[in-house]
């Protein structure tokens, strides 16, 4: 009787470490389905991830910044980073002169269709990769994306993206104090910029992004850490030419013979609405945030500029590098462009406006750009001369800053990004 109750334990046992073995390897199966499709839609609005992690685990060492506590839409997001690009079946080999293009974008879908059906039409395109950015997730902005089918491309997100935590920093904490609070008198948390504001997690989201985007680029990647090139950054609300890809190729390797002052190539003018001179030759103007191109050795240059650029009160990270970065370098920062732009900026409001279709800041819901012959093919010229634009106008060294980005604490995350991956 005693034997037959023990081989009864012992069954009983067997099963429950059958059982339990089931259910883990149905887990890890629902795991992988969960990071190979894009159904997370589920865990938009969720954050009740209440673990402390410093470490993830992943190809290469990715520090998670000590102020965030992960909730799982942000662990989903960071392993998705980690997948391949897509597309490589079509495309298996890419171009050795290749210029890698890097897409960042939010959440207007309007403007990201119209992005994406100019880069379909870019001479060279399938010559090289695509990176999307997301400062987020959104649904409809992921199925845009993954409709690509002329190149490689590779998606990454944004994982401590304030618009995917929210209850909490980087988001909105329930104790954060607002608009002009006093700290003391409101009991709540938060240091105002120069102008007495606290921080908006939506106006800040701008910057992170951008910056926790070229970290992620230039040191992060498997597939660009080691990029010896130039890597063209655009935004969902840019019209990319059929002929800048090849005009860009031109610039890169013009810049070091012809400017040597220049660190970067842009695809248009500094001022957006300008759309070119014209002239018979190459300009040399200030750094514009439409198109615009570097490597790794101006990259590091930025990197090194981190304490600066992340304390400097200003949202916008381009203000704060014309204000604060590109002076600290000790001499002009120049970028070379040619006279004609490959590419405009055609929306009609800033931040995160427009996300809506039928709030979007177009001209009567679409775009109308003239492409014209000469714009369909490379129309730069090597044997050009250079214009250089001494005297520029726009954000020089000594300006305060429009404020927004006061917060100790979006200081100390834009720091926890530049030692992410080095």
């Amino acid at each position: 009787m005693a034997s037959y109750k023990r081989e009864r334990i012992k069954d009983a046992a067997f099963r429950r470490l059958v059982s339990l073995a089931l259910i883990t390897l149905l887990g890890v199966i629902l795991l992988l389905v969960l990071l190979r499709t894009n159904t997370i839609s589920s865990l938009i609005n969720s954050d009740t991830y209440e673990g402390s992690i410093e470490i993830v685990e992943a190809k290469e060492f990715t520090i998670i910044p000590k102020l965030i506590l992960q909730n799982e839409l942000s662990v989903v997001l960071q392993k998705k980073n980690q997948i391949p690009p897509r597309n490589l079946d079509l495309y298996p080999k890419l171009a050795k002169d290749r210029v890698v293009i890097v897409l960042y974008v939010h959440n207007r879908p309007q403007y990201l269709q119209v992005v994406i059906d100019s880069l379909s039409r870019v001479e060279g395109i399938s010559e090289t990769l695509l990176i999307v950015s997301h400062d987020g997730y959104f649904e409809e902005m992921n199925k845009i994306v993954e409709g690509i089918k002329f190149c490689q491309v590779k998606q990454i997100f944004a994982p401590y993206s304030p618009h995917i935590f929210t209850n909490r920093f980087p988001g909105v904490s329930p104790n954060d104090c607002k608009d002009r609070d006093d700290p003391v008198e409101k009991h709540c948390e938060g240091t105002p910029d120069q102008y007495g504001n606290h921080r908006s997690p939506k106006i800040v989201s701008l910057k992170h992004h951008w910056w926790w985007m070229m970290n992620t680029v230039w040191d992060g990647l498997e597939e660009t850490r080691h990029h010896s090139g130039h890597v063209l950054f655009i935004e969902e609300d840019h019209f990319i030419y059929p002929n800048a890809y090849r005009n860009m190729q031109l610039l890169a390797d013009l810049k070091s013979k012809k400017c040597p002052d220049c660190y970067a190539a842009n695809l248009a003018p500094s001022e957006v609405k300008s759309r070119g001179e014209g002239w018979e030759s190459l300009v040399a103007e200030r750094m514009g945030n439409v198109g615009y191109a570097f490597n790794q050795t101006v990259w590091r240059k930025i990197h090194k500029k981190a304490a600066g650029f992340c304390s400097f009160d200003d949202y916008n990270w381009d203000i704060t590098m014309w204000s604060t970065v590109y002076p600290s370098f000790g001499s002009p920062v120049y970028t070379l462009r040619g006279s004609r732009t490959s590419a405009v900026h055609f929306g009609k409001c800033g931040l995160h406006q427009g996300h809506k279709r039928n709030l979007a800041c177009m001209d009567n819901g679409g775009v109308n750009i003239v492409v014209a012959d000469i714009d369909k093919v490379a129309n730069i010229k090597p044997d050009w001369e250079v214009r250089k634009y001494e005297h520029q106008a726009g954000y020089q060294a000594g300006f305060k800053g429009w404020g927004g980005w006061g917060d100790v604490r979006d200081r100390e995350l834009c720091m926890e990004f530049a030692k992410m991956y080095v």
